[in-house]
């Protein structure tokens, strides 16, 4: 199938009370692994790649963009399940443009270092720029907690409702995420929403919200927010948990023939064990979200 409108995903969400998934992808394998296991759902879905990974200076090898875009449009032309694109959550500016004329259909500009003004004025530009190439764009309002080192070493910023509102109002965004308690990186536990805040911010913003950190929230916060407004949940971290494990256990094997550990396709792959891995991780999660089932099975 083609890209689809996320906005349009979105409002089907709301109109049936469910969310859909952005379960993050990082290389060919993990992207096969959330298609695979969307299809066995028949649930609709976001895939799409980190921009503050991909862009970062940092990086030993710089990354070309249009292959990243390349590749999330062929798999969701390849699936039998509607897909929406993002470039997720990236705060230079130049690399969100140029996701844009990627091909990602929904774009994340987000740099907590900013002032408030200052972020209003860019992602203004952006969806500026986005809407005229028919591409969505979500930012977000608050900064969330990090749980990257096993606790809670960063407290973030919640959204405040009031804020939320204006900021739409002034940016013209299509989504945003809000942060209610939700954890950044959240490597072990789980934690509740604030979910007085969150109905909060739902009565006053008109676009879907979302929440990033979908790896750390109980069960029961999460399908308790899809009701108030949340109609995409990212996850990310217990992706990577799930495929580094498999990815361990496979090279443990250590077979004498390197075609068999990579390329080959048998059961002593590391790459098809990595695939797998993602997949049945994201089963795991799917059905929380309401969106299993949502697509014909006839629709192809």
């Amino acid at each position: 199938m083609p890209l689809e409108s996320v906005p349009h995903l979105l409002r089907d969400c709301q109109a049936g009370g469910y969310a859909v998934g952005y379960f993050e992808s990082w290389n060919l394998e993990s992207l096969q692994g959330v298609i695979d296991a969307a299809e066995h759902t028949r649930s609709p879905v976001v895939i799409g790649f980190n921009g503050e990974f991909l862009g970062s200076q940092q990086r030993l090898a710089s990354e070309r963009l249009i292959l990243y875009g390349a590749l999330g449009s062929a798999a969701a032309r390849s699936s039998s399940v509607p897909c929406g694109l993002i470039f997720n959550e990236c705060p230079w500016d130049p690399c969100v443009l140029e996701a844009i004329e990627a091909g990602f259909n929904l774009v994340m500009p987000a740099d907590p270092s900013c002032s408030y003004e200052d972020y209003v004025q860019r992602v203004r530009r952006i969806v500026q720029y986005a809407h005229d190439r028919h591409v969505a764009v979500e930012a977000e309002l608050g900064e969330l907690a990090c749980g990257a080192a096993g606790r809670i070493d960063h407290p973030g910023q919640l959204t405040d409702a009031i804020a939320a509102e204006r900021f739409v109002q002034e940016t013209g965004v299509d989504l945003l995420a809000v942060s209610v308690g939700n954890v950044h990186i959240h490597v072990s536990g789980e934690v509740d929403l604030d979910l007085e805040r969150l109905a909060a911010i739902h009565q006053r913003v008109p676009v879907p919200l979302v929440l990033h950190g979908g790896t750390g929230i109980t069960a029961h916060s999460l399908q308790e927010a899809i009701q108030l407004g949340v109609a995409k949940v990212n996850y990310g971290t217990y992706l990577k948990q799930r495929y580094l494990q498999a990815v361990r256990a496979a090279l443990l094997e250590q077979p004498s023939n390197p075609h068999v550990l990579l390329g080959m396709g048998g059961p002593g792959d590391v790459m098809v064990a990595g695939r797998l891995a993602v997949r049945d991780a994201v089963l795991e999660r799917i059905n929380l979200l309401g969106c299993c089932h949502k697509v014909p099975s006839e629709l192809n």
